[in-house]
């Protein structure tokens, strides 16, 4: 299976190029894709690219870029800044205080 077959329902070739470098080439999914076919939102999509990008690219900028995104995704879907560190003490059953 050839990397354009695996995305069938994509029917726009601007998917099948990319402007400025071939970063995302190397991968056997492109981030665009992946994101599109996914229906991502947009914060999702941008913290996939950085992360994909970052060893190619942007090094440690992209993954400082990503974290931006995820944080604005846990504020946007989970609370603010007081509320983030309650959701992430619930979900990992961790305590500062121990």
């Amino acid at each position: 299976m050839t990397n354009k077959d695996m995305f069938k329902d994509t029917t726009y070739q601007s998917l099948h190029r990319q402007v400025d470098g071939n970063h995302y080439k190397k991968f056997k999914i492109e981030p665009a894709h992946f994101i599109s076919e996914n229906h991502l939102e947009w914060a999702e999509g941008e913290a996939i690219k950085y992360i994909c990008r970052h060893a190619h690219k942007g090094e440690a900028q992209d993954l400082e870029k990503a974290k931006h995104y995820i944080d604005m995704i846990i504020e946007r879907d989970y609370g603010d800044e007081t509320q983030k560190s309650q959701v992430f003490k619930s979900r990992t059953g961790s305590n500062e205080n121990s």
